[in-house]
């Protein structure tokens, strides 16, 4: 079966792949695979038209500059191409993020992935920092929501560190059906996966919330944040610029979410907020 190859370049790399990825994924494209300036993406050619990326909001968006070109390719193997891919992440010497087909290492906490399509192997920065804020604060006993979930490899290591009940939400079917996989996988059968948006949140309350999403859709969503964390609770954000931590704060100060502290990796940030 033959594919047509698109290879994009994006300006900013991030969010604009994800949302490209996103975007593509629902046009009909089947796999994808980053590179250092955007992403390859496939599909079958009997799948394709010239009208293709028509429908693709974010390349027509003042806000990002993306390029590309497209041939025809032969089938591909595609668990080859991921693999090539995929290396193993460790986070500060106790967590490891592995896929399924990596060598077993000696970690106090080790998360096996398989991402397919969806966001979150602890690659990017924005994923690192919020494993990193996992590993560092009290989980123990603790109503959780991962928001957004991806993957679900931040609700995993919540579970891991301890969290008493889980709900981890996201409104790409694939990320739903990647979650409860991955979830299964690693035997965390403490945490209930949600398609859908923030309406869900109305009448759930959470000790802890960990979103990691992008600005606009963080800004867009904090009150409904907010009105489900507990009084005392913690709310963990990321997938925005460093250049956007003052709106961010702002928004969560109006809301009476109080800043606590930040981490920064390649002009990325992950903040903690309390209530």
């Amino acid at each position: 079966m033959d594919y047509i190859e698109y290879i994009f370049k994006v300006k900013p790399l991030q969010p604009g792949t994800e949302i490209l990825i996103a975007e593509l994924g629902y046009a009909g494209f089947e796999s994808f695979v980053e590179t250092e300036n955007g992403v390859k993406a496939y599909i079958q050619k009997a799948e394709w038209d010239n009208a293709i990326l028509d429908g693709i909001n974010c390349l027509a968006s003042k806000e990002f500059k993306i390029e590309y070109i497209f041939s025809e390719i032969a089938q591909i193997n595609w668990n080859e191409e991921w693999e090539r891919n995929f290396n193993p992440i460790e986070v500060d010497g106790k967590c490891t993020v592995r896929a399924p087909f990596h060598t077993k290492k000696s970690f106090q906490y080790e998360i096996v992935i398989e991402p397919k399509m969806s966001f979150g192997t602890g690659h990017h920065e924005t994923t690192f920092m919020m494993l990193q804020f996992i590993l560092e604060n009290d989980f123990q006993n603790k109503t959780v929501l991962d928001m957004g979930c991806g993957t679900a490899v931040l609700a995993i290591l919540a579970s891991m560190r301890g969290a008493s009940k889980l709900d981890a939400i996201d409104i790409d079917e694939w990320c739903f059906e990647n979650s409860m996989e991955n979830i299964q996988r690693n035997d965390c059968e403490n945490i209930s996966v949600y398609l859908g948006d923030a309406f869900l949140l109305e009448d759930k309350s959470y000790d802890v919330i960990i979103a990691n999403i992008n600005r606009n859709i963080l800004l867009n969503d904090m009150e409904a944040y907010k009105n489900s964390l507990n009084k005392g609770g913690a709310l963990y954000l990321s997938g925005f610029y460093r250049d956007d931590l003052p709106i961010i704060t702002e928004c969560c100060n109006n809301l009476q979410l109080q800043f606590v502290e930040n981490k920064e990796k390649n002009n990325w940030v992950a903040a903690k907020f309390i209530l």
